[in-house]
C-alpha cells in the first residue's frame, strides 16, 4: 500500500521546479494531486497527463499567488474536486535577490504576498476541509538560517515568517491533529537557480557536499511529512540543503 493512498493533496506553484517535483512524488504515492500555476500552461497541462498516467488524479488550476482570493479559491475549487483535502504544499515564492538600496516598497510588497499572505491564505482555507492526520508543508530556505551572501533581505525576511507561521500553526492545530512542518531547501538545480548558473560556483562550494541538489531531494523529504511515518512530527524543520548551513 502507498503512503498516501486515496489521499488528495493541494500544491502551489507545482507546474515546475521543485513544485512540480513534489506534485509527481506525491502521485507516486498514491495522492491525488491539485496545483497551481501562473503562466505555465503549457507545463501544468503536461504535468497533470504525467500524474494521470500512475493511475491517480490531477488537477491544474491557475491562481497568481500574489492574489490571496485567487489562492484560496484554488484550495476551495481542489476539495471540491477531490471531495477531502488532506495535504496542502506551500511552495509557491519569488527570490526578489538584489542589494538592499536596489530594493522599492513595491518589492517588499510583492515578496509578503507571494512568500508569505498565500501561505497563510492557503492555510486558512485548507484547514476547513482537513480531518485528523492532515498535514502542512511549507517550503522554506536555508538562507534563514545562516546568510551566506548578501542581496538577501526580502527573500530572506519572508521565509523567516514562515518558519514563525509554521511553529506558531504546529500548536494551534495540534488539537486537531494537524501537523505542520517546513522544509528548507539549499542550492536545488531548477529554472530559477540553474547549477550552470551566475553564482552557481559559489554556491556549490559552500555546501559540504559540494554539489546542487535536484528537486527529487527537496520532493522526498515532503512526501515523508506528508505520509503516515511523520504522525509525531510537527513544527520541526528539516534543512535539505548538501550542508551548506553546517
Amino acid at each position: 500500500m502507498k503512503n498516501l493512498h486515496q489521499q488528495s493533496a493541494f500544491v502551489t506553484g507545482g507546474s515546475r521546479g521543485i513544485g512540480a517535483a513534489i506534485v509527481k512524488k506525491l502521485a507516486q504515492e498514491g495522492a491525488n494531486v491539485a496545483f497551481t500555476y501562473q503562466s505555465s500552461k503549457e507545463k501544468a497541462e503536461i504535468l497533470v497527463a504525467e500524474v494521470k498516467a500512475l493511475g491517480v488524479e490531477a488537477l491544474a488550476i491557475a491562481a497568481d499567488s500574489k492574489d490571496p482570493h485567487a489562492v484560496e479559491a484554488a484550495v476551495n475549487q481542489a476539495a471540491a474536486h477531490f471531495g477531502r483535502l488532506d495535504v496542502l504544499v506551500n511552495n509557491a515564492g519569488i527570490g526578489n535577490i538584489k542589494p538592499l538600496e536596489e530594493c522599492s516598497l513595491e518589492d517588499f510588497d510583492e515578496t509578503m504576498a507571494v512568500n508569505v499572505r498565500a501561505v497563510f491564505a492557503a492555510s486558512r482555507v485548507a484547514v476547513q476541509h482537513m480531518q485528523h492526520g492532515g498535514r502542512i508543508v511549507n517550503i522554506g530556505t536555508c538562507l534563514v538560517d545562516r546568510i551566506t551572501f548578501g542581496g538577501c533581505a526580502l527573500y530572506s525576511t519572508s521565509k523567516a515568517a514562515i518558519t514563525g507561521l509554521t511553529k506558531a500553526l504546529a500548536r494551534e492545530l495540534g488539537p486537531k491533529k494537524i501537523n505542520v512542518n517546513i522544509v528548507h531547501p539549499g542550492p536545488i538545480d531548477t529554472d530559477m537557480n540553474p547549477a550552470d548558473g551566475p553564482g552557481s560556483d559559489y554556491q556549490r562550494s559552500i555546501t559540504a557536499l559540494g554539489t546542487y541538489g535536484k528537486p527529487e531531494d527537496i520532493a522526498a523529504m515532503v512526501a515523508f511529512l506528508a505520509g503516515p511515518d511523520s504522525r509525531f512530527i510537527t513544527g520541526a524543520g528539516f534543512t535539505v540543503d548538501g550542508g551548506t548551513n553546517i
